[in-house]
């Protein structure tokens, strides 16, 4: 098997801001693993918040042994965006080596289409209330939030939107002081989940706090082995094949979440739709999906992700899987 691994650059309609900074591209990795005449394909985005680069996901994935399956995988690549890529290519190339599609050799149901979040970048109250007016046909929003002064914001994006769904994401940038006094607040605009609100490692002090709205776990919830952690904290799992490291796990964790009393949100980092694809089939049933990393792109894969009226329906075979 021929691994093949290429950096691919994808410029944004406008600049993305969170709490952490501020982007105009989205970076990723295309990994392909060519067996004979056949190919899969995975993408990735190696994530600074947790230790990675293009140059070290690279290297993490060019030291990989000259033959391994997706099983050798989980024990030769940690959890991340390396053995993400990985393992979705795996899943391509399995599927297309049997004729068949992804979701049947997992034994799943075939997917449908699935309503997804669009996303509102971080800006000043004024600038947030005229993307949520152009948006406001959207059914779901997520804004982005994390400054101590947010409730502006908040009051903005609903008087812009007044009849979307919204759910906020604060990217850990709240103390527990801000959490608190936003909460009832949070209830009263209608928010219908809060995001990551406290730093992961400073979130010991959701335990015992209000949480009159669910309260989802990004930061803190990478793989199965984290929700331990949780208890007490959170009411929903945000699972991303970039933390999880791949499609494998990310079923396996939707699976232990769910048994555990977890809700279910699968997101993404700002990537192309081929990073999405697998995602979709994760997001199924799913509390909130927010897959809306193409739609924030200025261009996408030559065979895009669908998105209309009824939200991002599955990948054709040409994209993936």
């Amino acid at each position: 098997m021929q691994v093949e691994i290429r950096r691919d650059v994808f410029p944004l309609a406008q600049v993305f801001t969170i709490s952490r900074g501020s982007r105009t591209e989205a970076q990723v990795l295309t990994v392909t693993l060519r067996d004979g005449d056949v190919a899969g394909r995975g993408e990735c985005v190696p994530y600074a918040r947790y230790g990675e680069t293009l140059g070290s996901v690279e290297a993490q994935i060019a030291g990989l042994p000259g033959a391994f399956d997706r099983d050798m995988l989980q024990g030769l690549l940690p959890p991340g965006a390396a053995r993400n890529a990985v393992d979705c290519a795996l899943w391509d190339l399995e599927a297309k080596r049997a004729g068949r599609r992804v979701w049947d050799l997992a034994g799943l149901p075939a997917p449908g289409p699935e309503i997804t979040a669009y996303t509102l970048s971080l800006d000043t109250p004024e600038a947030m209330r005229a993307s949520a007016a152009k948006n406001a046909h959207r059914p779901l929003l997520k804004i982005k939030l994390g400054t101590p002064d947010d409730m502006a914001r908040l009051e903005a994006v609903r008087a812009g939107a007044p009849a979307a769904r919204i759910i906020v994401d604060a990217n850990e940038g709240w103390s527990a002081d801000v959490y608190a006094d936003l909460a009832p607040h949070l209830l009263r605009l209608g928010v219908a989940l809060v995001e990551q609100p406290l730093p992961a490692g400073e979130d010991d002090a959701l335990i015992g706090l209000e949480r009159p709205v669910p309260v989802c776990a990004d930061e803190s919830c990478h793989d199965r082995a984290s929700l331990p952690g949780l208890k007490g904290k959170y009411d929903v799992v945000n699972i991303k094949l970039d933390k999880t490291g791949g499609l494998t796990e990310a079923l396996a964790l939707r699976d232990a979440a769910r048994a555990q009393g977890y809700d279910i949100m699968v997101g993404c980092m700002v990537g192309s739709s081929l990073a999405m694809a697998p995602a979709v089939i994760v997001a199924q049933g799913a509390r909130v999906t927010d897959l809306d990393g193409p739609l924030l792109l200025a261009r996408d894969r030559a065979q895009p992700l669908q998105f209309d009226a009824a939200g991002v329906h599955p990948p054709a075979p040409g994209l993936w899987g």
